[in-house]
């Protein structure tokens, strides 16, 4: 049962046509919000729509978070259709390629940084003043346990990660006394439709890590996202939620 209620909220997910968000956008739609998808790809865009419409009012923007123009331009359309934004759910992030640290080019470096940190701000850096003016918000960032760890051959993604982490903390002390309450959730490896470009071996390399001996599921991920994107997450903010399976330790 959906007990959560986002009634008369509206939200933004970005990342949300396909994967994890996706899934959070359906959970947020069940209990009730209207929800704005932001994803850089249209056709994924359009059948993510089509998905989600039965499940309630969707409205969608492309929009490249490398460019500030662009993020301005989806956060305008959003609220010419809804009036007003309740919950962010920065959920948009590139993995980037897997390489030791030095033999990364500096390209494949600044883009992971550029999509997964900078577009984090600049999204919030459109919302939040909407939010302060309605004395109430919520922001939700998707980190990783890579933020924590420093996963080896993804310097570029842990950092980024590490990065949205600090971001949360520092947003979150900001916004304490504004009615915006601002967290992160860590993840371990959450199931999607990129494991079957994976190999059986790295798979199970993965798992060995998660003491609960799986992976985190899609709807998993979205039911934590749900609740601190409800007013009943009241009394946390620049919180890091983990979500993997006993594998985080601090």
């Amino acid at each position: 049962m959906n007990h959560i209620d986002l009634k008369g909220k509206n939200a933004i997910v970005t990342g949300g046509a396909r994967g994890i968000g996706l899934a959070i956008a359906q959970r947020l739609l069940a209990s009730g919000a209207r929800c704005s998808l932001w994803d850089i790809d249209p056709a994924a865009l359009q059948a993510a729509t089509n998905e989600l419409a039965a499940h309630g009012e969707v409205h969608t923007a492309v929009v490249d978070l490398t460019q500030p123009a662009s993020v301005a331009q989806a956060q305008e359309s959003t609220l010419k259709r809804f009036g007003s934004v309740e919950i962010l759910v920065n959920n948009a992030g590139i993995a980037g390629v897997n390489k030791k640290t030095w033999e990364l080019t500096p390209e494949e470096w600044c883009r992971v940084l550029e999509i997964n940190l900078a577009g984090v701000f600049l999204c919030c850096r459109e919302v939040v003043p909407v939010m302060i003016g309605q004395g109430y918000g919520r922001i939700v960032n998707i980190a990783s346990i890579a933020g924590k760890e420093g996963n080896p051959n993804a310097s570029h993604y842990s950092a980024s990660k590490a990065g949205v982490i600090a971001l949360t903390k520092s947003l979150g002390k900001e916004l304490a006394l504004s009615g915006v309450l601002v967290n992160c959730v860590a993840p371990a490896v959450i199931k999607t439709e990129i494991f079957s470009q994976m190999t059986q071996e790295h798979i199970d390399y993965m798992v060995s890590k998660i003491p609960m001996g799986r992976f985190g599921l899609k709807e998993e991920a979205a039911a934590l996202v749900a609740w601190l994107c409800s007013a009943e997450c009241s009394f946390s903010t620049g919180a890091v939620f983990d979500l993997s399976g006993g594998r985080a330790t601090y």
